[in-house]
């Protein structure tokens, strides 16, 4: 096969930029870290885009889609025909993502990365809003990801191209800040497979119930996934554990992910399938990592061990656990807060107002 060739990730760290922006903040007019994490947060965007004067210009949402052969086993609550329809319900502009893209002006996409059906366009005729699908790109690997309780999810191959083609998606983006979405009924398996794998965790502390399975169907998902870990003994490398236990929109979203690293972009994290994805990322190029700017704490009880694994805090704590990337366009303001802060906010000279008065309890 042939391999991964990632590109190169920047070190985003730079004491002298640190510094600068540093005391940016610290003379806006209030005192010493009063806003507190938006302190950080606009710190940190800073030495991702290497300025003083950070701004966010045409963020994007994709959302990768894709089936799951390990769905067969009845891992989730819903059937895998629901992702399809998901992705019609995105097309038409109705499901909760669409509603926050909608409200804070973030372009969304939809990536068909291995969805069971092929979106025909004989079948939308009578709806012009989905004519020549303007919101679907079609990267499509295969349909849906084998079944990996018999075989590996991905071949090499496959996973490859999935990789390959998330670059190819992140390549194509306008702006510098990045959310990345997912729908794929069984995902949240492929998730726990991996968090288990890479992060050497037992398989009960990494599943949740998912879409909503009932105390009798998470048992049945713990049983089935330590099967698949089993059967799987041997996939140990990052590359090797994704494409045996992974799924395809993951390994697009992993793709997408480095890519956007390499182009100094914002990576706005959503909740545990955006997380593992990343955490896969940091696992193949080191450093992806930096870029990242953690949205919310999933209510999936996987995403607190992935947060540990990551040495991440997150915004936002909704208990939410949708996915589609909604958490990340809800944490989205925050950041924008961050810029403004640092760019608009007044320091003490320029407001004429005395500093605090570095003796002051000494």
């Amino acid at each position: 096969m042939s391999t991964f060739i990632a590109p190169a990730i920047a070190n985003i760290e730079d004491s002298e930029l640190r510094q600068q922006l540093q005391q940016i903040i610290d003379l806006k007019t209030k005192p010493l870290g009063a806003l507190g994490r938006l302190e950080t947060l606009a710190l940190q965007i800073g030495l991702i885009q290497g300025t003083t004067a950070p701004q966010i210009t045409k963020p994007q949402i994709r959302v990768f889609a894709a089936d799951h052969g390990l769905a067969v086993h009845g891992t989730s609550a819903f059937p895998s025909a629901v992702t399809a329809q998901m992705v019609l319900n995105f097309l038409q502009g109705g499901a909760a993502i669409n509603v926050l893209a909608r409200q804070h002006n973030i372009e969304l996409k939809v990536v068909d990365a291995g969805v069971a059906t092929d979106f025909d366009p004989a079948h939308f005729e009578s709806n012009p809003h989905l004519k020549n699908y303007p919101q679907l790109l079609n990267y499509k690997v295969r349909h849906g990801s084998r079944d990996a309780l018999t075989e590996v999810a991905m071949t090499d191959e496959e996973c490859l191209r999935a990789l390959n083609n998330g670059m190819e998606v992140a390549k194509q983006l306008d702006g510098n800040l990045l959310i990345v979405g997912e729908m794929g009924i069984g995902n949240t398996s492929a998730a726990s497979l991996l968090l288990a794998r890479l992060g050497q965790l037992p398989i009960g502390q990494c599943i949740g119930r998912g879409t909503g399975l009932d105390d009798a169907g998470l048992l049945r998902k713990e049983q089935i996934l330590t099967q698949v870990l089993a059967r799987h003994a041997d996939a140990i490398t990052p590359f090797a554990a994704l494409a045996a236990l992974g799924g395809l929109e993951i390994a697009m979203m992993v793709g997408a992910l480095i890519q956007a690293a390499s182009q100094r972009q914002i990576l706005l994290i959503d909740g545990f399938i955006a997380t593992i994805a990343l955490l896969v990322a940091e696992h193949l190029v080191p450093g992806v990592r930096q870029y990242a700017v953690f949205a919310h704490h999933s209510a999936e009880p996987g995403h607190e061990h992935l947060l540990q694994l990551l040495h991440a805090t997150p915004l936002l704590h909704l208990h939410m656990r949708l996915g589609e990337g909604s958490g990340a366009a809800l944490a989205y303001p925050l950041l924008q807060s961050a810029c403004a802060i640092i760019n608009e906010m007044a320091s003490f000279s320029d407001a004429g107002i005395s500093e605090q008065n570095s003796e002051q309890n000494s």
